[in-house]
């Protein structure tokens, strides 16, 4: 029988044991606590559950809460595998609704019953079904890494028919609504950001981490490669997009083109002006000294001139969806747009935009029946 001992923090050891393979489940099983102390308390408390395995006294596999595990898990295993919003997210999600049901209980003692519990209270509160969907997999995820650690025997997650994802629908805006609040925001400061998001359809964060080096006026191209993120009680920080799909090349249309030159232009006079004041960080959409613009607050002002042009229901992201429905309406094929939006797949467009495409099948059906019938003659 192998033991180990791992420092968590100054004063705090995991100590864990082999239990060698289940009998019924065929799976290794193993003994973890936490001691406590010194590394030598550690090693003797190690020594003392090993000696009794020895002579047949039986331990549970873990006497570790849920809530702690939980804890551990989001700091040793998804803050090294995830990106620092999505950490937040699980983090929010435990907090709210997984401590309050099963934070107390042994992490092996949890039962089908504890996470219908948890699903349960979660409706309850009004939550949506994708809601309650999101905290299930963060718990499913959990307890997979702690079936593979041997702090449990079986996930119980695998027991639960998870709640059901609603499908997802987008309200586009229509291209009038979309030109009168461009027009209201021409002369603001957010004038140049809203129209390069409306005729690209790139997401809020990679405007604002967009940097001249990877805007080429020449070819009529730009390279997405970045996003803005900030985290609570943090400054914005650019990361690299979240998936290859992300890192894309999106192509530019002339009057686009144009409006950059002049932005560009009206840049340089500007940070002429300030002098040394200005900290150039290269950004295509800068804030009043020249670092990023806030997130929130490109999205509170668009909401005030969304209202002003008459159009309040529109939000930021809106555009995007007003850009990939106006695409799909002028026959753009899915895997253009796809690649455009930074899609993973064709198919997640499909089933995101399906519904903009109403009637277009029937279009595409006259014109090749028409077609067919002028060579038929």
């Amino acid at each position: 029988m192998r033991g180990h001992i791992n420092q968590r923090s100054p004063g705090s050891w995991t100590i864990s044991a082999s239990l060698g393979v289940d009998s019924t489940t065929g799976k290794r099983r193993r003994l973890w606590r936490t001691v406590r102390g010194t590394k030598r308390q550690a090693q003797s408390e190690l020594t003392r559950l090993i000696a009794e395995y020895d002579r047949g006294v039986s331990h549970p596999i873990s006497k570790v809460k849920t809530s702690e595990y939980l804890s551990e898990w989001l700091s040793d295993v998804v803050a090294h595998r995830n990106q620092p919003r999505t950490v937040d997210s699980y983090r929010v999600l435990i907090k709210r609704h997984i401590d309050p049901v099963v934070g107390n209980l042994p992490l092996e003692r949890i039962a089908p019953r504890d996470v219908d519990a948890i699903i349960s209270a979660m409706r309850a509160k009004g939550l949506t079904e994708n809601t309650c969907l999101h905290a299930f997999s963060v718990l499913r995820r959990a307890l997979r890494d702690a079936e593979r650690k041997g702090l449990v025997a079986n996930n119980v997650c695998r027991l639960i028919d998870p709640p059901k994802r609603a499908p997802y629908e987008v309200n586009a805006p229509e291209m009038d609504a979309v030109v009168a609040i461009l027009a209201e925001a021409e002369d603001t400061q957010y004038g140049p950001i809203l129209n390069f998001m409306a005729r690209t359809g790139i997401r809020r964060g990679e405007a604002v981490a967009l940097k001249w080096r990877n805007v080429d006026l020449d070819t009529e191209v730009a390279t997405v490669v970045e996003s803005a993120v900030r985290l609570p009680g943090k400054s914005i920080t650019f990361r690299p997009t979240k998936s290859a799909a992300g890192r894309r090349g999106v192509a530019l249309d002339s009057h686009t083109v144009g409006l950059l030159h002049q932005h560009r232009a009206r840049q340089n006079e500007y940070i002429l002006g300030l002098g040394g004041v200005y900290e150039d960080q290269g950004l295509v959409f800068n804030g009043v000294r020249g670092g990023p613009l806030d997130l929130d607050d490109v999205s509170h002002q668009f909401s005030r001139i969304a209202t002003r042009a008459g159009h309040r229901g529109v939000t930021l992201h809106g555009l995007r969806h007003g850009h990939a429905a106006g695409l799909i309406k002028t026959g753009a094929h899915p895997r253009v747009v796809q690649e455009r939006l930074g899609h993973a797949s064709a198919a997640f467009t499909l089933q995101t935009y399906g519904h903009v495409a109403k009637g277009l099948q029937e279009q595409a059906a006259n014109a090749f029946a028409d077609a067919l019938d002028e060579v038929s003659g």
